[in-house]
């Protein structure tokens, strides 16, 4: 039996490149609709969990995607809401490709350190990307630094992460309180760049002096860097005693784990892939 995979897309049109990597991961057939909201998602649901019988349901999957990663995640709810009982799909969730990169990027960070040791400084900590890997990396033990220009929503993202992560060590940094980042400059030990693309974050003069950073992680792949100085092909590229990943060094592991979740949807028919399961796959690849 062939396997189907129903690409449900917030936006107007479908993610080509979400298409792309489905192919590659050896998906018989991929079904897009794009503008998908709650309102109009369940008869595109009941047509993943009706038309085939219950020991043939694996087969089919869905994979929630679009560049509105808050739109994405209440689509995730509703489906998982019209589900009942074993009649149902497993549905992975990556847009804007979101869960995959803070994956990636804090299994990089992994190979290097200690999290239960480690202060993270997030820049761009409250958009998609930085929220994630704040959470995976308060879950395993490391304090984190939430930045982003404004400090109430550095507050509510470090708030939205301690309700899901018990014992999370959480700090909000507002990039404007100099004071505050000259103590996140003492402390730091990694910097993930998770904010918009085509943004310097942080030059090279406020993180090359930083005595107690060891890896720098920058996700963006659009000039100029996020962190001055790191390219976008770094992976663990030592630069002045700083282990340092670009967008493309941490990408190839972001699509490895992309394309193994993808093919983990087909192994049962009960998988809701967010982002700690997403890590899961990666950490499994890694190990």
């Amino acid at each position: 039996m062939k396997k189907i995979l129903i690409q449900l897309d917030t936006d107007a049109h479908p993610s080509s490149f979400d298409r792309v990597v489905a192919v590659d991961a050896d998906i018989d057939e991929i079904m897009s609709y794009g503008d998908v909201t709650p309102v109009n998602v369940e008869p595109l649901v009941h047509g993943a969990m009706f038309t085939r019988g219950p020991k043939e349901l694996h087969h089919t999957a869905i994979f929630v995607g679009g560049s509105d990663v808050c739109s994405g995640e209440t689509l995730f709810h509703k489906i998982r809401d019209t589900f009942f009982g074993p009649v149902r799909v497993s549905v992975m969730i990556d847009s804007n490709g979101s869960n995959t990169t803070a994956a990636a990027a804090v299994l990089a960070a992994g190979k290097h350190l200690d999290f239960s040791e480690t202060t993270a400084l997030i820049l761009g900590g409250t958009g998609p990307v930085g929220q994630r890997a704040a959470q995976l990396l308060a879950k395993r033990g490391a304090t984190v630094i939430v930045a982003s220009r404004s400090e109430e929503r550095a507050q509510a993202t470090c708030d939205a992460i301690a309700a899901i992560v018990d014992g999370a060590k959480l700090k909000p940094l507002s990039l404007k309180d100099h004071k505050q980042m000259e103590e996140a400059n003492r402390e730091t030990n990694l910097i993930i760049a998770a904010g918009a693309a085509g943004v310097k974050l942080i030059p090279a003069a406020c993180w090359k002096p930083m005595k107690q950073l060891k890896v720098a992680i920058d996700l963006n792949a659009v000039p100029p860097a996020g962190i001055e100085d790191v390219d976008v092909m770094d992976k663990a590229t030592d630069r002045e005693g700083v282990l340092c990943y670009g967008a493309i060094g941490v990408g190839g592991t972001k699509m490895k784990i992309h394309k193994a979740a993808l093919r983990q949807l087909f192994e049962t028919n009960d998988l809701m892939l967010d982002t700690e399961e997403i890590y899961q796959i990666g950490a499994n690849l890694n190990s």
